[in-house]
């Protein structure tokens, strides 16, 4: 994988907040031409540093969503077991290693909260979880 220079950082950036910028607008705020950009996407994707593209609502778009930031810390010799077993849940949007108190920083969510209440029990259940904590998110600010 090659390292990211200033254009790529700043590509990446323009695309967090709008993944459906058309390509001649993304190479006028970069200065570059339009090949430039559609090659640097290119070479993103390749190299796997871009995923894929996603859709962001806005925050009161579905008002029966609830979302939770969930810290968990876990024995260092489960975590692989953990991981594999939190990869399977679909309500989990993302998952960060940290440092610190807590391990691992999920991004989750539910339909309601009776299933929240269900998803966070089954989460705190696997094996090698030794503690968590759940912060439910109220709105969002930017």
């Amino acid at each position: 994988m090659s390292k990211l220079d200033d254009t790529d950082r700043q590509l990446l950036s323009l695309l967090r907040k709008n993944a459906r910028m058309p390509i001649v607008n993304l190479a006028k705020e970069l200065r570059v031409s339009r090949a430039t950009v559609q090659n640097r996407i290119s070479k993103l994707e390749k190299e796997g540093i871009i995923l894929g593209y996603t859709v962001k609502l806005k925050a009161d778009a579905d008002e029966s969503v609830v979302k939770v930031i969930m810290s968990i810390s876990v024995v260092a010799k489960d975590e692989n077991k953990v991981l594999e077993q939190l990869h399977h849940f679909p309500e989990i949007l993302s998952l960060y290693h940290t440092n610190g108190h807590w391990d691992l920083i999920a991004e989750i969510q539910a339909k309601n909260l009776t299933l929240l209440g269900a998803l966070l029990g089954r989460i705190r259940s696997i094996e090698g979880i030794v503690q968590t904590e759940a912060n439910l998110l109220l709105d969002s600010i930017f």
